[in-house]
């Protein structure tokens, strides 16, 4: 390709290409806001801006997964300090129908109540958190027991499954959040007290008027109000370590914006600031080139 432009009108064009290259970029920062808006504004930094948002984005999945399971671990910290409650109250009962002044009678009407205690608790064992069954373990659409005060043993068979799961935090750890209700409510480990049969065995010595049974029952309930604790415990902890995990997971929702905004996000003042200087400075070429003197080949002839 032959250039027919001599070296002065070269280097004007390319000055002018220059200007208008840095007004159309900063015309581009005002009207988007962003600094980086193609690969080749700044081929540097894409890695990087790249990362950033790969990471924001695993983090935003993070707090959602952690809100979710926030809302099912508030609720099961609310059930078990409300089943700590009704053992409580289990309790007393017991203690009040263990006299040996108690009545036939009496004790009747205690039954009664501690079968009321115990149908409270097999609903609360039920709990459900947007449609899952939170004690069911990882069978979370299956009710976990069913009751019958008509029967020997009103609760019957764990119907779920055992409890894996666990939460994911934004510095990788995970957390164990969930309970079976087998797990809280009818423990099958040697050594501990079930919470159902030590209640449903007090129903019975009651309805029996067995003293002997009442005070073995009491003795039950001492032992399972222990164990209903622990288990309460475990959600104490679960919660305040969801509650840290959100906290940390904003924490850096924060600052993965930060440093986005700082890599990819136009100063407006500076831009403005460059358009204007294009402006003045092609304005200013213009100028200085329409100023020079134009020759040819006759104004050497004479």
């Amino acid at each position: 390709m032959i250039n027919y432009l001599d070296a002065s009108s070269t280097r004007f064009l390319n000055s002018l290409n220059g200007i208008s290259q840095r007004m159309d970029r900063a015309q581009r920062e005002l009207t988007s806001g962003k600094r980086m808006n193609t690969v080749s504004d700044d081929p540097d930094q894409v890695g990087t801006l790249l990362q950033y948002r790969a990471d924001s984005e695993m983090n935003a999945r993070t707090q959602t997964s952690l809100g979710r399971v926030k809302t099912e671990v508030d609720t099961a910290e609310s059930v078990m300090a409300s089943s700590v409650r009704l053992l409580q109250q289990a309790r007393v009962l017991t203690a009040q129908g263990s006299t040996g002044t108690a009545t036939a009678e009496e004790r009747a009407s205690l039954a009664d109540q501690l079968g009321n205690i115990l149908q409270q608790l097999s609903t609360m064992a039920n709990t459900t958190v947007e449609g899952r069954y939170i004690f069911s373990g990882d069978s979370d659409q299956t009710s976990p027991y069913t009751i019958d005060l008509t029967q020997a043993v009103p609760y019957g068979t764990y119907l779920g499954t055992a409890a894996t799961r666990q939460v994911l935090t934004t510095s990788g750890t995970t957390i164990s959040v969930s309970k079976t209700a087998q797990d809280i409510f009818d423990t099958q480990t040697p050594g501990q007290q079930s919470v159902f049969a030590a209640i449903n065995d007090a129903r019975l010595a009651f309805q029996a008027n067995d003293q002997t049974a009442i005070n073995t029952a009491a003795a039950e309930i001492d032992s399972a109000g222990t164990y209903l604790n622990v288990q309460h415990e475990f959600y104490g902890s679960a919660q305040l370590q969801v509650n840290n995990a959100i906290d940390t997971a904003q924490t850096t929702a924060t600052r993965l914006k930060t440093q986005i905004s700082q890599v990819e996000d136009a100063d407006a003042t500076a831009a403005i600031l460059d358009l204007s200087n294009a402006i003045l400075q092609q304005n200013a070429a213009l100028q200085s080139r329409a100023k020079m003197p134009r020759t040819s080949l006759f104004d050497y002839l004479g």
